[in-house]
């Protein structure tokens, strides 16, 4: 509706001295969206210095954080699916998912650093690990979404209130869900490969 009204009025020659400013609810809706970005910034840069405590490394916790943006992904087409708009509810959903896709990485990378520690070659670990966290990854995400269906159908009284943030949690869920079993992997095996490389570097020089 706000759009609405600035393209209306943009064609509009004020004369000198007037200018047209938006309050009422757009102001509202605008702080609030300020407020929340900052709360998503806030969440994962604790979330980081957490895993980065926990694993004493800051390599691992950025792999686990990887799976944030494709949650991004999977939050814009749920939203394009349902033809729900991005409100106040739906950022708060997307704050959300900063934990609930966060503990999917975790469980496999926790797993996967176990079969490294125990000798296993890289891709074999890579692929063990996907096998065997498999289950509990689908189980975690198939409990959330099973949660979720009653509050995205937006039936009852005010629920279409909350809507857009089941929407926004179920579709982040099964984007991150696929992230987490498929590319978090790969950017493992890159990062890793990497750290081989500036390992060996400073070795070749002191020879």
């Amino acid at each position: 509706m706000t759009k609405d009204i600035q393209a209306q009025l943009a064609d509009i020659q004020l004369p000198a001295g007037y200018t047209i400013n938006y309050g009422g609810e757009n102001k509202q809706m605008t702080d609030a969206f300020a407020s929340l970005f900052l709360a998503f910034l806030m969440a994962v840069l604790l979330v980081y210095v957490v895993l980065v405590i926990q694993y004493e490394s800051f390599r691992d916790p950025f792999v686990i954080l990887f799976s944030l943006p494709g949650a991004v992904i999977g939050v814009i087409l749920a939203l394009l699916v349902t033809g729900r708009s991005f409100s106040v509810t739906a950022f708060i959903g997307i704050i959300m998912l900063v934990g609930i896709a966060v503990a999917n990485a975790i469980v496999y990378v926790d797993y996967l650093k176990q079969m490294l520690a125990a000798g296993m070659e890289r891709t074999a670990a890579l692929a063990e690990t996907g096998r065997v966290r498999l289950r509990p990854i689908l189980m975690t995400a198939l409990a959330t979404i099973l949660a979720m269906i009653p509050m995205v159908t937006g039936l009852g009284e005010g629920a279409e209130t909350n809507a857009p943030l089941a929407t926004v949690v179920i579709g982040g869920l099964l984007a991150t869900t696929f992230v987490t079993l498929f590319l978090v992997p790969v950017v493992y095996s890159i990062l890793d490969d990497w750290s081989l490389k500036f390992k060996k570097k400073p070795a070749e020089n002191v020879e």
